[in-house]
């Protein structure tokens, strides 16, 4: 069973990550590899 909770951050702080994570995903597909992930965490951080 999986730990749930909620992660309060900022309008910077998603800034931040959204960078970072979006930087990731392009590090991926610049080595063909899969981004499902990324895509997953970047959709949650835009509920």
């Amino acid at each position: 069973m999986r730990n749930k909770f909620k992660l309060t951050l900022s309008y910077d702080e998603v800034r931040v990550l959204v960078f970072a994570l979006n930087e990731l995903r392009n590090e991926l597909i610049a080595e063909n590899r899969y981004t499902d992930a990324v895509d997953d965490i970047l959709v949650k951080l835009m509920d």
